[in-house]
């Protein structure tokens, strides 16, 4: 599976006016649950500064905002980014990287980013850049599809990604095929304990997950040390 940062980029630029309605039918209403577990668990607070990446239409930095927070939602897909200031104008909206974040050292409270590191040509290296942007005593939220926990959960989400999830995108989204990438790419992606393997090798301490819908959706927590003595360079991808 090619991951080319132009070619997802463009993926979801054709998908952005609909994809908030699409996830909602294709999670059968779980991604409001998955959003509510985030929020609560990044426990932003009034004034923080967090950096909500591959924020997409900005329906969590959104959620995360009514904290009383300053939120800035970044994501690499302008056309994302062009929904996102109509529907949430409150909300400071930037075009970039993951793996080049357009921040200054120590700069946020907070770093989450849902259902994007995925979508990461090298996702190490944005996770480098997270722990980069962060101040001092700061937290990780990342919530990610990932591995079903129970056998049975695993076999049937297996086939629902590959023959019921296509299905639907064809009748609710504009972009069918880039939903057949969605099946795809969370086919690839590692566990649990592999992605909290690269947050530990990315700096971060304290790091844990629990699982959500079975393990159909991991929580993934970190923070950055409040004193330290080196800063991790980029991992490798």
């Amino acid at each position: 599976m090619s991951k080319q940062p132009s070619e997802v980029a463009s993926m979801f630029d054709g998908v952005a006016a609909h994809y908030d309605v699409t996830n909602d039918i294709l999670s059968a209403g779980n991604a409001v649950l998955w959003r509510i577990a985030t929020v609560k668990a990044l426990s932003a607070k009034r004034g923080e500064k967090i950096l909500d990446i591959a924020a997409g239409t900005g329906t969590s930095s959104a959620a995360i905002a009514k904290t009383g927070a300053e939120v800035t939602a970044l994501d690499f897909s302008a056309g994302m980014v062009e929904v996102g200031r109509k529907r949430q104008p409150h909300i400071e909206f930037v075009v970039g990287d993951a793996e080049d974040l357009p921040f200054g050292d120590d700069t946020f409270d907070a770093v989450t980013i849902s259902f994007g590191l995925r979508n990461v040509n090298r996702p190490r290296t944005a996770l480098a850049e997270m722990y980069r942007v962060l101040k001092p005593g700061g937290r990780l939220v990342i919530c990610e599809f990932s591995t079903p926990t129970l056998a049975g959960v695993k076999l049937g989400y297996q086939a629902y990604l590959r023959h019921i999830l296509p299905g639907i995108a064809k009748v609710t989204s504009s972009n069918g095929p880039a939903y057949s990438y969605l099946a795809e790419s969370i086919e690839k992606w590692p566990d649990q304990q592999v992605l909290s393997t690269w947050i530990r090798g990315a700096g971060f301490t304290r790091v844990a997950h629990r699982n959500l819908t079975g393990g159909i959706v991991a929580l993934h927590r970190g923070h950055k040390p409040a004193t330290t003595s080196r800063r991790p360079g980029s991992a490798p991808a």
